[in-house]
């Protein structure tokens, strides 16, 4: 048995450590006895957790960080924000944002909070537009990604694609119609990250991202805390029973709304991994494995990706509920209409 739930051990133990022990061992017997060396076994294990997701994100997100500090230096930026202009304006952005969606949907979330943190502190951005961006990134992120896992689950590459990048950029319009006629969050938004000085000579710039990397470490930690504590007390589970009866109401079978909920949730790798699963066992007909990818492509990930995007500054109206109802729609609306094509243009090979 792990150190960290070892029933060895004597004295009176912080009503802290037990409760995030029963997190870890599942089990309230395994924490009544934990010693000191346990609960540094127990902080240990976080510490690995999270340095082991942090890495990941550290991969990609110092290289495009480089990356975008040469862009800048040589001018770059100002002629590709030219040219994302037409695109983000129709969604009530500057067109330097254009570059950190661009990053996100091509490599992932992380890698555009890296472009994000370069670029803030020169934009003058408000509470709704940060919102708007979150979104956008959201609904289409890791594309290459996350499309090669729809296309292995048996969903059409392109279509679903497609769906991803024109449901974001609807969704978004929307949303920035509804937040400038209501005039909702309109403030200034209060960034995350560390911002550096106008002119930041190389050393500032390098201690700059320095401090915005061990935050974004810092949220992770506290994510995945925040994750390990809804599985505890089933919050996880209730998110799933509420979901799962709606998705019939908008075309999808009973058979297939379980699984897609799960992936809603967890994530598209982990609903696609149960897609595959299920296909193979011939379960799920072609039409249920594309309704359900595509409501997983346009939500998915509501809690881990939704908190990354609270930090960031988003707000769970838009990130989250709107989301939600306007994926529910998207696919009640692709249900009705599919069902009137002819077979072979509704599911292609």
């Amino acid at each position: 048995m792990p150190a960290v739930c070892s029933q060895t051990g004597t004295g009176r133990q912080s009503r802290f450590f037990k409760f995030m022990g029963r997190l870890i061992c599942g089990r309230a017997d395994d924490t009544n006895n934990m010693t000191s060396g346990t609960k540094w076994a127990w902080l240990f294990r976080i510490a690995m957790e999270t340095w082991s997701t942090s890495w990941e994100l550290i991969r990609i997100m110092v290289p495009v960080m480089i990356v975008v500090k040469v862009l800048t230096e040589i001018g770059a930026i100002t002629f590709l924000s030219a040219l994302l202009e037409p695109v983000m304006s129709v969604i009530g952005l500057p067109g330097s944002l254009g570059l950190v969606w661009a990053t996100a949907m091509f490599t992932t979330i992380y890698g555009g909070m890296a472009v994000f943190a370069t670029l803030a502190s020169t934009l003058d951005l408000t509470v709704a537009q940060v919102t708007v961006l979150c979104s956008a990134m959201l609904i289409a992120h890791a594309l290459p990604i996350e499309l090669s896992i729809s296309k292995k689950a048996g969903a059409p590459l392109w279509p679903i694609g497609l769906l991803r990048f024109f449901g974001a950029l609807v969704y978004c319009f929307l949303l920035d119609r509804f937040y400038r006629g209501m005039g909702i969050w309109q403030q200034p938004a209060e960034l995350l990250f560390f911002t550096p000085s106008a002119h930041p000579t190389l050393a500032q710039w390098t201690l700059q991202q320095l401090l915005n990397l061990g935050l974004i470490i810092f949220v992770i930690f506290c994510i995945l805390q925040i994750m390990r504590i809804l599985r505890y007390i089933g919050a996880l589970g209730l998110l799933e029973k509420m979901l799962a009866p709606l998705l019939p109401f908008v075309g999808m079978s009973r058979n297939a709304a379980p699984l897609t909920v799960v992936g809603m949730i967890m994530g598209l790798g982990y609903g696609g991994a149960l897609i595959i699963r299920e296909t193979a066992k011939g379960t799920m007909n072609r039409k249920e494995i594309v309704y359900s990818m595509a409501l997983m492509g346009l939500c998915h990930g509501l809690i881990e990706d939704t908190l990354l995007m609270v930090a960031l500054g988003g707000r769970l109206g838009g990130i989250l509920w709107g989301r939600i109802l306007f994926s529910l729609i998207v696919v009640f609306l692709l249900v009705r209409m599919l069902s009137i094509l002819p077979q072979k243009v509704k599911y292609p090979g």
